[in-house]
């Protein structure tokens, strides 16, 4: 690993633990308090009404497919944009695809929304979702396929976090954006992912947000009290040297996405005013699936999927019909829109608490063969001071040992033997508080090719 050029004189520590196992990185949930379930519930059922959004459906009609879909979100962008004095750039990324579940070309289009940072703009948190929808066949772009769950859901809420959060100024940028071409193979989130290199962007973030309106399961589970957050473990990033520094030195419960879901479910805890808890799952998406979260990895960005509690198969990928008094099929009557205001709120504390935050600072270690660990981080970009933190190898949540201020890059931690624990720091701003970079192989908020030492 590169050495870290020291920027100021090692600040030497005892240990005294301050309990905070759960990160509560800001106090945003002020800001999440006029999210509205009636918006939400209107939201979804225009987007019902469009009869599918399939990728390969209708783009010119103005009532019926994908292409009415997207205009309507646009116009609700531009609506939102409005209402703030015209604070939203709306632009449409656009590319011809075609693959195994788009057999003619088609033209592909994202609706993004993007509300710069008054400090950093190329500092970007990114909300998404996918607006196409699907019936059985995932090639029949004819039926009606009306796709409340998924994915309508998750584009009203990233509409109604445009609305919310666009009535405040951030110091770091904020990107809305409803996505094409999910359900025929992750089309849109590639599209969106190479946008945000293209733009230079630095994306501290990656809420993607699928299936996120509904709280019962198809074998008649009930669960509104908790939301999936899922993860990826090894950056998908990684070359083989990266892999080798991460068996020799650990890693592979660090990655990025990784501690970005354990600062959600600390926001999730801090807020009182809610009853809706992360359940951390320790995977990239679901068994044998994917979302658009996925290209955002691939290409070392941090980020994760929102997702229902438990999932509704009767009602996901399902033609509309009866059969054996069941019936089948991705409804508005079959969602919970007190669950959806509530996941919804949580992205808004989350896009509010990261955007007022620095980035995670890039940390090292030393620890190998003594009794003591020293710490060692690069400055963040508006960062005010620091928090260093332990985890055991085997525990989900980070403690936090002690603060720093914005001077100090570098602390030894005296009686900490590194073979036990992994550590990391954490930047903060005033109140507002970065996730925790570990001090691991791997662990840096940036890609691979422009992370230090990796």
């Amino acid at each position: 690993m590169k050495t870290i050029a020291l920027l100021s004189a090692p600040l030497l520590i005892s240990l005294s633990v301050v309990p905070a196992f759960a990160h509560d990185p800001s106090p945003a949930s002020s800001v999440a308090a006029p999210v509205s379930q009636d918006r939400l519930r209107a939201d979804v059922e225009s987007l019902v009404g469009f009869g599918t959004r399939h990728t390969l459906s209708e783009q010119d009609s103005a009532t019926r497919g994908i292409g009415a879909a997207r205009r309507w979100a646009e116009a609700e962008f531009r609506r939102a944009s409005e209402a703030c004095g015209g604070c939203l750039t709306v632009v449409t990324p656009e590319r011809m695809v075609s693959g195994n579940r788009i057999e003619t070309p088609v033209r592909l289009v994202n609706v993004v929304a993007i509300q710069p940072g008054t400090e950093r703009p190329d500092e970007v948190v990114i909300v998404q979702a996918h607006i196409d929808s699907r019936a059985s066949d995932v090639m029949d772009w004819k039926s009606d396929a009306p796709g409340a769950n998924d994915n309508a859901s998750g584009t009203a809420l990233v509409l109604e976090a445009a609305r919310t959060l666009s009535q405040h100024d951030y110091p770091t940028t904020i990107v809305y954006a409803a996505l094409s071409g999910e359900e025929q193979g992750l089309y849109g989130g590639s599209l969106m992912a190479d946008y945000a290199r293209e733009q230079g962007w630095t994306v501290k973030a990656v809420l993607n947000n699928d299936i996120v309106g509904g709280s019962h399961g198809s074998d008649g589970k009930t669960d509104d009290t908790h939301v999936r957050v899922f993860s990826e473990a090894l950056r998908s990033d990684s070359n083989d040297e990266l892999r080798s520094a991460m068996r020799r030195n650990g890693g592979e419960n660090d990655s990025p996405s990784r501690n970005l879901s354990r600062y959600i479910a600390g926001i999730a805890s801090a807020d009182a005013d809610d009853t809706l808890a992360v359940r951390q799952i320790y995977r990239a998406d679901r068994m044998g699936r994917g979302g658009d979260q996925l290209p955002f990895q691939a290409m070392g960005y941090p980020a994760i999927r929102f997702s229902v509690a438990v999932e509704d198969y009767e009602h996901q990928h399902q033609d509309l019909r009866t059969e054996d008094g069941v019936t089948y099929g991705d409804t508005v009557q079959e969602m919970d829109f007190p669950y959806l205001a509530k996941v919804t709120r949580l992205n808004v504390e989350t896009l509010a608490a990261l955007a007022q935050a620095p980035m995670p600072p890039r940390v090292s270690a030393e620890a190998a063969v003594q009794t003591f660990t020293t710490v060692q981080w690069t400055p963040s970009e508006g960062a005010t001071g620091y928090r260093i933190w332990r985890r055991r190898t085997d525990d989900a949540q980070w403690e936090m040992l002690r603060e720093t201020d914005g001077a100090t890059h570098m602390v030894t931690l005296d009686g900490l033997r590194g073979d036990d624990w992994i550590v990391g720091v954490s930047a903060r701003a005033g109140e507002a508080e970065s996730p925790v970079a570990a001090a691991v192989p791997g662990g840096a908020f940036y890609p691979l090719d422009t992370s230090e030492g990796e």
